[in-house]
């Protein structure tokens, strides 16, 4: 690696990894590389990023549509090329020889990354760390072995580190940043042409083909049955990009009441949250963002048969929640009762979903009490920090960065 002494400013030109491996990463990255770059103005930035990452100046070396595989199934399908395209990423990275190599997220791909290259002596970091809490949390330890420093969104996390000697921090949720703390319901749907004394019930089930797939057509069952039982509920479904966009319009085409029909967007995912009483939605990321918009919700998703079983049969999971609002929750101390209602696999059906979606509807006291709840986690979100999430995580980078080199 190069000279690493001496202040940001008195330091030779840095070269630093990225490798991004989906649209989620791909923001965290933009925003992490616009923060280290007012610490480090010529640093050069390569690896694997999408288009906000290439926005600030990133220099991708792969695609990262090569990366966006989800499921145990999915990703023995796609292994052989992963692990060339792994194996070339590596011999490259210890070609280049970075002042440090940020893993974000990604972690089936990068946590391999990242052992491999700092076994041969650079500096690595793990950015997201994976669900520790969720799934086996010995694999914190095995996550130490890959990265010099684990940056964590959520505060529940580093204590789990530190169990097993690994140095992990928290910089905040990047979410938490970009949410006000109360929500504007009204604002949103004047962006969105939307009646203020309407019922609103938003639809979110999933962005990935795959997903639609599995989650569509219950997810469509479910709110028809609630605008049967619920007349004059408006549906409104954002569509994350134009080919999500045709696969719900194709879906949609089945819509027998055309008075009722749902009202498809194009994204304004953000603004249909705020603009909803309740969300019905996949779990992931989203229940995060329906969160932080102080949004009751409910939760449904189903993964691949195959990918099911197997988990399973290893008995992978170790919680028996999955939202990330219940997960913090029993974190942050509310209790083991769940702020969202969970509806997983088999129980993922049109009927369970619209039930549960018209109880929460009907009872506005139980939507104040999740409101208020909700934004007591978004505090703990944002924790005691000052600033924002990217330049936490760029601060802890850089001290890997600026730190003396080991003698080897």
């Amino acid at each position: 690696m190069g000279e690493t002494s001496g202040s940001p400013d008195q330091a030779a030109p840095r070269l630093i990894a990225l490798i991004a491996g989906e649209d989620s990463g791909d923001q965290l990255g933009a925003d992490l590389i616009a923060a280290l770059r007012r610490r480090y103005p010529d640093a050069r930035f390569v690896g694997i990023g999408g288009t906000r990452m290439q926005g600030q100046g990133f220099e991708s070396w792969y695609d990262i549509r090569e990366l966006s595989v989800m499921g145990f199934a999915e990703v023995v399908r796609h292994l052989p090329r992963l692990l060339k395209l792994r194996k070339s990423l590596v011999t490259r990275l210890l070609q280049e020889r970075p002042d440090v190599v940020v893993g974000i997220d990604a972690p089936d791909f990068n946590l391999g990354v990242e052992q491999r290259v700092k076994q041969a002596g650079l500096r690595t970091v793990h950015y997201v760390s994976p669900s520790v809490w969720a799934w086996r949390e010995k694999r914190a330890e095995k996550i130490g072995h890959s990265a010099d420093r684990v940056l964590c969104l959520f505060p529940m996390e580093p204590p789990i580190y530190a169990r097993h000697g690994v140095d992990a921090r928290f910089v905040g949720h990047p979410l938490a940043d970009r949410f006000a703390l109360v929500s504007d319901r009204v604002g949103a749907r004047d962006v969105l042409q939307l009646e203020q004394n309407v019922p609103i019930l938003a639809l979110l089930p999933g962005s990935r083909p795959s997903e639609l797939e599995r989650l569509g057509s219950v997810f469509l069952e479910a709110a028809r049955r609630v605008t049967h039982a619920m007349p004059g509920l408006r549906v409104i479904i954002p569509a994350a990009n134009a080919r999500v966009h045709l696969q719900l319009e194709t879906l949609l085409a089945s819509w027998s009441d055309s008075s009722a029909k749902p009202v498809l967007l194009d994204g304004h995912a953000h603004e249909a949250m705020l603009a909803a009483d309740v969300v019905l939605l996949a779990s992931g990321t989203a229940t995060l963002e329906a969160m932080l918009s102080k949004r009751p919700m409910v939760v449904g998703y189903r993964v691949s048969p195959i990918s099911y079983r197997i988990a399973r049969a290893l008995n992978m999971l170790k919680t028996d929640v999955y939202a990330l609002p219940n997960i913090l929750a029993r974190a942050c101390g509310l209790g083991d009762a769940l702020l969202a209602p969970e509806l997983m696999q088999d129980h993922c059906t049109p009927a369970t979903l619209a039930a549960a979606t018209l109880d929460l509807l009907q009872d506005s006291e139980r939507r104040g009490q999740i409101v208020a709840a909700f934004e007591f986690l978004h505090q703990k979100l944002r924790g005691e920090l000052e600033g924002n999430a990217a330049d936490h995580a760029a601060e802890a980078i850089a001290e890997l960065i600026d730190a003396p080199a080991q003698a080897s």
